[in-house]
């Protein structure tokens, strides 16, 4: 009994350490995926523009600090796309960022994603007076 416990035990052991290094590729993997889609350089562009308040003097220690808490911010970003793609999913997703198209779309997403919500404000605006027409 002893030994099927002990023999249990060894191999949960080396399923939980095969699965850590699988779900650490797989992190990998989407930290990967999410910096090819741009997101890297809009978090650049948001560090820049809160950081323009910062003085001249202080500016080289506040992006150093800044772009140290990139590692977390992509962390819980990974796990939030881990938890809605495969591991073979992300991969294609990759492949796709890395071709002329993927990095077109990257390189156009986050000024298409503002100018889509500047719309859809307009349009809820536009459907609130409707609501507000039938009250």
């Amino acid at each position: 009994m002893k030994k099927i416990l002990l023999l249990s035990l060894f191999i949960l052991g080396v399923s939980t350490q095969i699965q850590a290094q699988d779900n650490s590729d797989f992190k990998k993997e989407t930290v990967e995926f999410l910096k090819l889609t741009g997101a890297g350089d809009a978090f650049k562009t948001a560090i820049e523009q809160i950081g323009a308040m910062v003085s001249e003097e202080n500016k080289e220690a506040y992006i150093k600090e800044a772009n140290g808490t990139l590692d977390g911010l992509y962390d819980k970003m990974a796990e939030l796309y881990m938890a809605e793609f495969t591991q073979s999913e992300i991969q294609e997703l990759v492949v796709f960022y890395n071709t002329d198209l993927g990095k077109k779309l990257a390189t156009k997403q986050l000024g298409l994603t503002q100018k889509a919500m500047m719309f859809g404000q307009s349009w809820g605006m536009e459907v609130q007076a409707i609501a507000q027409k039938y009250n």
